[in-house]
């Protein structure tokens, strides 16, 4: 039986403001994110956050910082930290925050690959709102992309974070993810046109490519890895790794997200059961570079020693080794399944099937016809507004929301559930504590972070940890005071 292997999406959204520029990007993001208007627990608990550790056993006497955005903050103080922030955690226990000029929403964790997909499509609801709250402030037009580029230098991220053991260790899980980090963007990528770096493309299948430079490092906003290493676990160091992947693509079709995070999880079942397959790349970041430019999809990939592979193969050899040795759940199981029928199409050229469940694909269609009606090419400058407008949060004028709406995509969750998701968490996971103390007891919350609830006591601040891998108890819903909700999660284990 698999290990339930407990994940969660931040995704940082671009934000357009008319009549504002770059400079006010990080003043503008405060703004939203504090006008939320729905409810939530204000603040956030900063103690366990260690953002210039390393996995490899050092720590980074600073991080890096973008010279794109240094250009707009010379001279700037927007100060403390948690100010700056102006965190919000939600009652599903999801974390709402500004990230250095975006609005960023962090799922809930969850089990389920299914789960955090609904999670992180519910999350363009919160930022919605909050963009609709404050454009009827400003009385000014507020716009929110789900993407991951400004198309003049800026990349924001779209991150993912899964709890490993500790002792699977640092060299494992680079050397067992490493090819699937590179190979990935071909079933998970959000296309872009054009290109920011690396030379001329006129479509990529990826909106992040451009910007990776090294193979690994802690970086996140500059010298940007394909392998992050940073090592801030969010529950217990001595017990856990939280890796934190931020080579994705903020996807718009939920199926995309699921397969996504199905594909890292995959990976790291078959590390954990010590048989990932060994390929040593010659090159990753060349070929990071080189598959999302590849309009022949042929993903050749040069190897140490001179031979070479290509990409089919690599994804072929996780799957027949996960076959062999795993016992695959269902939703594995469809992650291989759904991951094999793709590839198989995108040999055929069948992009009708494609673009049901890749963003790239879907996009490019998109383009074609743009394209085919103006009787323009790819040096047509306005392909980039529709390429932004694909990313539209807003369902009314999102062109993906068009094409689920002409039946060309496979659709999104319902709006229901999707609702339904930011009320609460189905899954008995750590975010159902965390947001039942939201929903019930905010008065009594001191602090709140992923690894710890801390209330308000008698006798002193009483801080509960919340261990990861525990199940936690839906009578936690019904607890009618604070005393009894704090009893039932020390009874937890």
């Amino acid at each position: 039986m698999l290990r339930p292997i407990l994940s969660g999406v931040e995704t940082e959204y671009g934000l357009l403001i008319d009549g504002r520029g770059a400079e006010d990007q990080v003043d503008d993001s405060m703004a939203l994110v504090r006008g939320y208007p729905g409810e939530c627990h204000v603040g956030w608990d900063y103690r366990y956050e260690s953002p210039r550790a390393d996995l490899r056993g050092f720590k980074l006497e600073r991080l890096a910082a973008d010279p794109v955005d240094a250009r707009y903050d010379t001279g700037r103080k927007y100060g403390e930290a948690h100010e700056v922030r102006s965190d919000r955690v939600l009652p599903n226990g999801a974390r709402f925050y500004n990230d250095h000029g975006h609005p960023e929403y962090a799922t809930p964790e969850c089990w389920s690959i299914h789960e955090l997909a609904r999670h992180d499509c519910a999350g363009q609801i919160v930022v919605l709102r909050a963009a609709k709250a404050l454009a009827a402030k400003l009385d000014a037009g507020v716009h929110i992309y789900k993407n991951n580029t400004d198309f003049h230098g800026a990349s924001y991220g779209t991150h993912e974070g899964y709890l490993v053991p500790r002792s699977v260790g640092f060299e494992r899980l680079f050397q067992g993810l490493l090819p699937m980090l590179v190979v990935r963007q071909i079933l998970c990528g959000a296309g872009k046109v054009g290109s920011e770096s690396g030379g001329h493309a006129t479509y990529q299948l990826s909106q992040r490519a451009d910007f990776f430079t090294e193979p690994a490092n802690a970086e996140t906003l500059y010298r940007r890895p394909i392998f992050n290493t940073r090592d801030e676990p969010h529950a217990d160091a001595a017990q856990w790794i939280r890796l934190h992947v931020i080579c994705g693509d903020a996807n718009m079709i939920s199926a995309a997200t699921a397969r996504k995070v199905g594909l890292v999880k995959l990976v790291l079942h078959l590390i954990e059961a010590e048989q990932a397959p060994v390929w040593r790349f010659a090159d990753p970041v060349k070929s990071v570079k080189e598959i999302a430019r590849d309009e022949t999809y042929a993903f050749d990939i040069g190897l140490q020693g001179r031979s070479k592979t290509n990409a089919y193969e690599v994804f072929e050899s996780y799957f027949a080794a996960a076959e062999a040795v795993l016992e695959l759940d269902d939703e594995m199981r469809w992650t291989i399944d759904t991951s094999r029928e793709l590839l198989t199409a995108l040999r055929g050229r069948d992009f009708d099937r494609l673009r049901q469940d890749v963003d790239w694909a879907a996009k490019r269609h998109v383009l074609d016809q743009v394209m085919a009606e103006s009787g323009t090419d790819w040096r047509d400058p306005s392909l980039t507004a529709y390429d932004l407008e694909y990313h539209n949060a807003d369902p009314d004028q999102s062109l993906h929301s068009a094409l689920v709406d002409m039946g060309e995509v496979t659709p999104d969750p319902d709006v229901a559930s999707l609702l339904a998701s930011l009320e609460g968490v189905d899954e008995p996971t750590r975010a159902l504590a965390r947001g039942a103390a939201i929903r019930k007891f905010d008065a009594e919350l001191l602090g709140v972070c992923w690894r710890t609830l801390t209330f308000r006591g008698e006798k002193g601040p009483i801080e509960i940890d919340l261990p990861p891998a525990a199940t936690y108890p839906a009578q936690l819903l019904a607890a009618e005071d604070v005393g009894t909700f704090v009893e039932l999660l020390r009874g937890v284990s």
